[in-house]
């Protein structure tokens, strides 16, 4: 706990070491503790140097008292921007603060008897503080006493019973007049009416105040006057004066010798003020000389008010009693004159001095003076709070403690008099703790203590000390290609753990550093406020398949803090690509024919469909399928490399022209796919030297059938030999060839180079097959060649007999 004595002057001393030793002993309970002993001088000094200003009671609100920036030396505008406050004990705000000329003016109608009472002369202090940076001024407004009360007496008569024996000088006190002014306005004296028995004495009391005696001059005879009415007056001195007035009834009783006598003329009480109701507080006692009737006294209060007289005696035992409950704070002893009579009507008269005891019943009182809330972050020592302890108890029941929670990044310091300053011990953290809960607790040292807690609930204002934060480094996103214009791809977020203008997100793209030429203007937007990602036009994956830029984060506060992450967009494939045949190929003109020789065997190697697919992934996986031929059966196509094989052992019952309809499919979804249509002719060998299209040879035989004979005998005659001569020629070239470099034939590259390579399966073409070229003709007449592997992949397909007669068997032709 940080602990703070607090002291007001009297009783004060004293109570020094204890307090120390208090102190001493509460180290053990990790406590911060600070004792603050606020000595004479420094009182004495904020006393010496207080201003004092004065106002009549009752002036009307707004009344110019003082113009505070002269009293006080400070610059012309200042009092404004230090934040001048007017502060009162109790937190009354008797004056004001001119908001135009910053005078200081009358805030309410001040009534001195209500605030002062009896007291004068009737002084209120206050201060006037500065809060930026934080000065106090000590100052007292002294309310002046007007003539606004006239005295009053308690009842509108009186009665006195006087024994005609009674010789003249004896006095006979009467019952006072009250007036609530105070000074020169209040009661001054009393005058009778005129009457040749008796005269008027202005006399005082202990406590001050004015009573009447009356004294009898002439002795009186009830034989000639049994009864005198006389006229009091009360007069104050105010000017003009106001009076008032009341009657004495006084009856002349027959002979009654003694009087009642008090044992004491004054006696004195003491009472805590706790005492509970009918408690006793003394016991007066009277003696009468006089027998029988005259002798029996009986008792009375002589000056009795019902409304503020709190006790009561019994009129026959003379035992004062409490009847109503007192209060030290308001009242610290009572004068009160007690009145014996006998039967006779003789009376006589004491004093009763009761001093009222303080205990400890009222609670410490905290006056919030001035409250700043919310505080700026990242700032040391900032005046939170200025307030003010008082207890209305006195001696060590007016000393209090002032503490606070010690796990808070607070302070409590001592300021004038009983004024306090709630400071931050070090620099806040708004992200850390953005409010605070403040408990101020007032402790007294009376018995028992009283304590008295005022909680504080203090926010932290935000300062930009925080950049925006991603929740991620680094995005991917994956947006499929073909999509529509100002697509929602994905969002980036960050936060930013400031508040308000401070907290507010923007954001904007950037250019990646190693792509500066990337349009980025083109491909993507951001939504400034939300971080939202769009796509501006539509993506093609075969044209881009992946890019990054950096997207910025930024907050509004100033100066602006930022922070950058990257984004990666992934173009994911889309199957809008079908296959591609590239061989064999389909322009519009008559289709490549293939030679096939009926002693071919079953998985003998007719061709291969060669397809590509633009897609990625398993939009580009390819699959072949047979999907008509002119023998269902005779063929079939290799499902994964499109190559088309014999199925079964040719026979002369096969027709000699074949018609294969293959479909290439991809794997996408849906999936897409093309066809090819290849055209198969069955040949006994390959010693034919004019294989003209079927079409064409159908007719020419239907035309004449001789002369068909004659030209197929001549031109497998003529192929024959050139066959011969060109495997002669081509053997031994390629054994020089060999021979020279040691490596085999080379063949010239065809139309399709070695970049189309199938090493997966997926029908390409492969780096096993070279093709030259594919001759066509339009009239039935060309020419062919080979169709030769480089280095052959597969087992032969037919016996060693067969290759050694026929070594070109498993070769296939192209035919135009």
């Amino acid at each position: 706990m940080v602990d703070v004595l607090m002291g007001t002057g009297k009783g004060f001393f004293p109570l020094v070491s204890d307090v120390m030793e208090m102190a001493r002993t509460k180290v053990h309970r990790k406590k911060r503790q600070v004792a603050i002993l606020i000595i004479w001088m420094l009182l004495w000094e904020a006393g010496s140097e207080s201003i004092q200003y004065s106002v009549l009671e009752e002036s009307e609100r707004g009344t110019f008292v003082a113009n505070l920036t002269k009293d006080l030396g400070l610059g012309r505008g200042e009092l404004a921007a230090r934040g001048a406050r007017v502060v009162f004990k109790g937190n009354r705000q008797h004056l004001q603060l001119d908001p135009q000329t910053h005078d200081l003016l009358l805030n309410e109608k001040l009534d001195r008897e209500e605030l002062c009472g009896s007291t004068e002369p009737c002084v209120l202090p206050f201060q006037v503080l500065l809060e930026n940076p934080l000065q106090f001024f000590q100052a007292a407004l002294r309310v002046r006493d007007i003539n606004d009360h006239a005295p009053e007496f308690p009842a509108r008569e009186m009665l006195l019973k006087i024994s005609e024996i009674t010789t003249p000088g004896k006095l006979f006190p009467l019952k006072m007049a009250q007036d609530l002014d105070a000074g020169s306005n209040s009661l001054q004296t009393y005058i009778i009416s005129s009457n040749p028995h008796f005269h008027v004495l202005t006399r005082h009391r202990s406590d001050g105040r004015k009573f009447p005696e009356l004294v009898l001059d002439k002795a009186l005879d009830r034989e000639e006057q049994p009864e005198l009415r006389l006229t009091l007056t009360a007069l104050d001195g105010g000017s003009p004066p106001r009076s008032g007035t009341t009657e004495i009834k006084i009856l002349v009783l027959d002979i009654n010798d003694n009087a009642p006598e008090f044992a004491q003329e004054l006696y004195e009480a003491q009472i805590p003020e706790n005492n509970s109701l009918g408690s006793l507080i003394i016991t007066v006692s009277a003696r009468d000389l006089d027998a029988g009737s005259f002798g029996e006294v009986s008792y009375a209060l002589f000056q009795v008010d019902d409304i503020n007289q709190p006790f009561e005696i019994n009129a026959i035992t003379g035992e004062i009693r409490l009847r109503k409950t007192l209060d030290f704070e308001e009242i610290q002893s009572y004068h009160v004159d007690i009145e014996a009579t006998d039967g006779g009507g003789l009376s006589g008269k004491c004093s009763l001095v009761i001093k009222v005891l303080d205990v400890n019943d009222n609670a410490p009182q905290l006056t919030m003076s001035s409250l700043i809330s919310p505080i700026p972050e990242n700032l040391p020592e900032i005046i939170v709070a200025v307030f003010t302890v008082s207890d209305a108890d006195s001696g060590q029941n007016q000393q209090v403690l002032c503490s606070i929670d010690d796990n808070l990044p607070f302070l409590l310091r001592p300021s004038v008099e009983n004024f306090y300053t709630l400071v931050t011990e070090g620099a806040l953290d708004r992200e850390s703790q953005a409010e605070y809960n403040i408990t101020i607790t007032v402790t007294d040292l009376g018995t028992p203590r009283l304590k008295t807690q005022h909680n504080l609930t203090v926010t932290v204002s935000d300062v930009n000390d925080n950049a925006p934060a991603f929740n991620q480094s680094s995005y991917t996103l994956r947006v499929r290609e073909n999509n529509s214009p100002a697509l929602h791809i994905g969002s980036v977020s960050a936060t930013d753990r400031d508040a308000g203008a401070n907290a507010q997100v923007t954001y904007s793209l950037l250019l990646p550093p190693h792509d500066p030429h990337l349009p980025l203007a083109s491909l993507v937007s951001i939504n400034a406020d939300n971080g939202q990602l769009f796509a501006l036009r539509a993506l093609d994956y075969e044209a881009l398949q992946a890019f990054e830029f950096g997207v910025r984060a930024a907050d509004r506060g100033s100066p602006a803090l930022s922070s950058q992450a990257l984004v990666r967009v992934l173009v994911v494939d889309a199957n809008d690509n079908a296959p591609f045949v590239l061989y064999p190929l389909q322009n519009g003109s008559a289709p490549c024919t293939e030679l096939v020789p009926r002693a071919a065997e079953a998985g003998y190697l007719v061709t291969k469909v060669v397809a590509v697919d633009g897609d990625s992934g398993q939009n580009a996986w390819l699959s072949y399928q047979l999907l008509k031929a002119t023998e269902p059966g005779l063929f079939g196509v290799w499902a994964h490399n499109g190559e088309v094989r014999t199925a079964r052992l040719l026979s002369e019952r096969d027709a000699v022209k074949h018609r294969l309809l293959v479909l290439v499919k991809d794997n996408g979804e849906p999936p897409l796919s093309a066809s090819v249509t290849l055209h198969v002719l069955l040949v006994d060998g390959f010693s034919q030297p004019y294989l003209p299209l079927p079409d064409v040879a159908a007719a020419e035989a239907r035309a004449d059938p001789l002369t068909v004979y004659l030209v197929i005998a001549l031109a497998s005659v003529s192929s024959l030999f050139l066959v011969s001569v060109l495997v002669f020629v081509a053997v031994r070239l390629c054994r020089r060839s060999r021979a020279a470099s040691g490596g085999g034939c080379s063949v010239p590259e065809g139309p399709f180079a070695g970049h189309l390579v199938d090493v997966s399966g997926t029908g390409t073409l492969s780096h096993s097959y070279q093709y030259e070229v594919c001759l066509r003709g339009g009239s039935g007449t060309g020419e062919f060649k080979f169709l030769k592997p480089i280095i052959p992949n597969f087992p032969p397909q037919g016996t060693g007999k067969e290759m050694e007669e026929n070594p070109t068997v498993r070769d296939s032709f192209l035919f135009s």
